[in-house]
């Protein structure tokens, strides 16, 4: 096996670790995707609805940081694997549970899982993307976001017609996700031991910004997070309630809308690296937050057809910024990669997990269809990333951190 270098992208990797994050993802998104069912089966109200997912985000929002934080001072290859058994056990108990209380342990056990995985493997996706770290990052997240679309496929094919224990089946594609992590533990503790001494000391000693602006920048990205979490929750978690109600269709039905949403999230974040080296980080930034508002403000007022046509055009869009989103943060604070990506992933499932629960209340206590006319507001957020230091201060950071 071959090791690298901060200079050589390692294609086999980076694919390695997209479809890890894939099946991590394909069993993480189960959960919101058969929300209806599980209202169905065990008789669930909104504001329970909003609990569990609340529970699974925030479950990988608290541990994500604290994951990044200890691998950067200690890196740990066989988290690779090991964090993936507990997404396993997670499934197993959902297949079985029969309350909710049981639910709630489920999504902890499989909020543990993500939460293990994506500081690690966005580490991973940093150090074998040398110069392309864009384009890594893409890669890394496309798998993730194909994984996410395919949720409401399983529903209709899996889980409408087997009910939760269908979830028994993902218990393979956990199985498969530990296989391809031990390979991709075994190049990463490789890339540990050749790594330089040199290149130790130049991240020490490199320059840095001014911590003003390291911290304004944080919070502008951290509120552009906010945006982007808060309203996929919406969609993700609700929007097949408010088709249902709306239009009286069928789960199944419904769920082809998230699932345009989704896919279409899965090519804009594939495209949104290469799309950021034409035109510059920060404007993908702007443009993936802000660009997607008009699609989302018309939205709620579409017919049945122009909404799956605005899911895909506002999914693209949404989505395409969120790998540029990560690697901007990991050039605003060399060194602290896995401290990063774990923040920001877990600020991603936090803040949606957050977000459902008030989405839920409001769906309880007002109505569905006001949710989700209040929640197509906000991208507007993204007016934000006007403020974010132009690309060419982090573009010679980034060069002389190539150079080492």
């Amino acid at each position: 096996m071959k090791s690298s270098t901060t200079q050589v992208t390692v294609y086999s990797i980076l694919i390695s670790i997209s479809i890890v994050h894939l099946l991590n993802d394909s069993i993480q998104s189960v959960i919101p995707a058969i929300f209806p069912i599980l209202q169905e089966s065990l008789k669930l109200s909104f504001t329970q609805i909003g609990w569990i997912a609340f529970t699974l985000n925030v479950t990988a929002s608290m541990l994500q940081p604290l994951i990044g934080l200890y691998t950067d001072a200690k890196p740990k290859p066989s988290l690779l694997p090991f964090g993936v058994v507990f997404s396993l056990l997670g499934m197993l108990v959902l297949a079985f549970a029969s309350n909710f209380s049981q639910i709630i342990i489920s999504v902890i056990l499989i909020g543990i899982g993500s939460s293990v995985l994506h500081p690690e493997a966005s580490k991973v996706a940093y150090l074998a993307g040398g110069p392309r770290r864009g384009l890594a990052q893409s890669i890394f997240q496309t798998g993730g976001n194909i994984g996410q679309a395919l949720a409401p496929v399983f529903t209709a094919l899996i889980f409408v017609p087997l009910g939760k224990f269908g979830a028994i089946w993902f218990i393979l594609a956990a199985l498969v996700a530990i296989i391809v992590q031990i390979y991709v533990a075994r190049w990463y503790r490789s890339y540990i031991k050749n790594q330089t001494i040199k290149t130790k000391k130049f991240v020490e000693k490199m320059d840095r910004l001014p911590a003003s602006t390291v911290t304004y920048s944080m919070i502008i990205l951290i509120m552009l997070m906010f945006s982007k979490s808060i309203y996929m929750a919406s969609m993700t978690g609700f929007y097949a309630f408010y088709l249902i109600d709306k239009y009286d269709i069928s789960t199944g039905h419904a769920q082809l809308f998230i699932f345009a949403l989704l896919l279409a999230g899965a090519i804009g974040t594939f495209a949104g690296g290469p799309i950021a080296d034409k035109i510059g980080r920060r404007n993908m930034i702007w443009f993936s937050i802000l660009g997607s508002a008009p699609f989302s403000l018309l939205l709620p007022h579409a017919n049945l057809f122009w909404s799956f046509i605005l899911c895909f055009i506002t999914g693209f869009i949404l989505l395409s910024g969120f790998s540029v989103i990560v690697v901007y943060a990991q050039e605003l604070l060399p060194g602290k990669v896995g401290t990063v990506s774990g923040l920001f992933f877990g600020l991603a499932f936090g803040l949606g997990g957050l977000g459902s629960v008030v989405l839920g209340t409001l769906a309880d206590h007002i109505s569905i269809i006001f949710t989700i006319q209040i929640c197509s507001y906000l991208p507007l957020i993204g007016l934000l990333a006007k403020f974010l230091p132009k690309d060419e201060v982090l573009t010679i950071r980034t060069t002389n951190n190539m150079k080492a």
